[in-house]
């Protein structure tokens, strides 16, 4: 006969109490730690410790009476305070006194730094003779005044076609600066010659008012004249060698030759290093012809016996031989010169060199004042009927 028996579980703690629900909101109690051996306390711990002397209102000092200010003494009678012999140190230390300073360890001390020797005394100069002026025992000069002598180019020019490695030396290129020898090979590629003719010379009747070179005192210079309205019209309409105005011409353009400001006449600005030197270089010989309106003033422009009219028949014939020669300017003796009446009242100078300003200067030396200058020739290029403020090329034909 069988017998429904209920069905029994394996409990694993059949005494443990039922735990009763987490309240999430009641404070969180601390840890109960099971009980273990007493430990030992330290002296230091359990000695009580001297009441806090009570604080002192603004001003006081403490440790001391109030209104005297009570220092520590950085020094013992055996030395330093610092260190554990000579002062209190840990437990054994008052409430109100503060731990002396610690000392850097000298392992980790910024080294010193060492002290700086006075400076050296600077090297004199070094003398290197320029193989261009005084050469050496071969005859040797530099490659651009080499090149500038055979006609090739201007000195700034050869150094540009040299950095650009269009110039050859015994077939090698060159480099700026060498030493060339009499005998040596100078070559230059087609590249220069090419650029060479696209350089651009042209002639201008300067006005009255204009500088020569880089504008100064308020005053523009003479090459912002030169564009297409200005032009010659006689050029325009047959220029020289079919060539026409681009702005590219108006780059480099470099007076060769000065013209004062207040003189006028035919200036020559160019791109050509070749008609520059030949113009200005040293040793050029080209005739530079002017004429000059003048009155006879011994006693200056604003003194008395000043002549306007007919002045060729008062002025003295031997200073006009001395315009000729025989002044100095600068401490220079004077180059000859042609120097001859044109009308009474006008002279004709032709010069082959060209002072500052040295027409001006020598008539003052005769007792002459110029009212008027204008040149109009340079070599064997004139004026011609050039109107003032216009411009033309000069031609493949012209030469000065």
């Amino acid at each position: 006969m069988t017998t429904d028996k209920p069905a029994r579980t394996l409990k694993l703690n059949p005494g443990a109490a039922k735990k009763t629900p987490v309240d999430p909101r009641a404070p969180r109690r601390a840890p109960v730690r099971p009980p273990g051996p007493a430990r030992a306390k330290s002296v230091s711990a359990s000695a009580p410790k001297p009441p806090r002397e009570p604080s002192k209102p603004y001003g006081a000092q403490r440790g001391g009476p109030e209104g005297e200010r009570t220092e520590r003494p950085r020094y013992n009678a055996d030395g330093p305070r610092s260190g554990p012999a000579n002062g209190p140190r840990g437990d054994d230390r008052g409430w109100n006194e503060r731990p002396a300073p610690r000392r850097a360890d000298d392992r980790f001390a910024a080294p010193e730094r060492p002290q700086r020797s006075a400076p050296a005394a600077p090297r004199p100069p070094q003398h290197r003779p320029d193989l261009a002026r005084v050469g050496n025992v071969r005859g040797e000069v530099r490659l651009n005044k080499r090149m500038a002598d055979l006609g090739l180019c201007s000195r700034r020019e050869a150094d540009e076609w040299i950095a650009r490695g269009w110039v050859l030396v015994n077939g090698e290129p060159a480099v700026m600066g060498m030493p060339v020898a009499p005998d040596a090979q100078v070559e230059v590629l087609p590249q220069a010659r090419h650029q060479q003719a696209g350089q651009v010379t042209i002639l201008l009747n300067k006005p009255v008012g204009y500088v020569s070179g880089q504008p100064e005192d308020g005053h523009e210079a003479a090459a912002t004249l030169i564009g297409a309205p200005s032009q010659w019209r006689g050029d325009a309409k047959t220029p020289a060698d079919g060539r026409r105005f681009a702005p590219e011409h108006t780059r480099g353009l470099a007076p060769a030759g000065r013209l004062d400001i207040d003189s006028t006449g035919l200036l020559v600005l160019t791109q050509d290093g070749r008609v520059a030197r030949t113009l200005i270089g040293e040793g050029s010989g080209v005739e530079k012809e002017y004429l000059v309106r003048v009155q006879f003033a011994p006693n200056g422009p604003m003194g008395a016996g000043v002549v306007a009219e007919n002045v060729q028949a008062v002025f003295p014939p031997h200073q006009l031989a001395r315009l000729r020669h025989g002044l100095s300017l600068d401490d220079q003796p004077l180059k000859p010169a042609q120097v001859d009446w044109q009308n009474p009242e006008q002279l004709r100078f032709v010069l082959i060199e060209g002072k500052k300003r040295q027409i001006r200067r020598m008539c003052e030396q005769v007792g002459l004042h110029v009212v008027g200058l204008k040149r109009v020739r340079i070599g064997q290029v004139v004026l011609g009927n050039l109107p003032v403020g216009q411009w033309r090329y000069l031609g493949t034909s012209e030469a000065f």
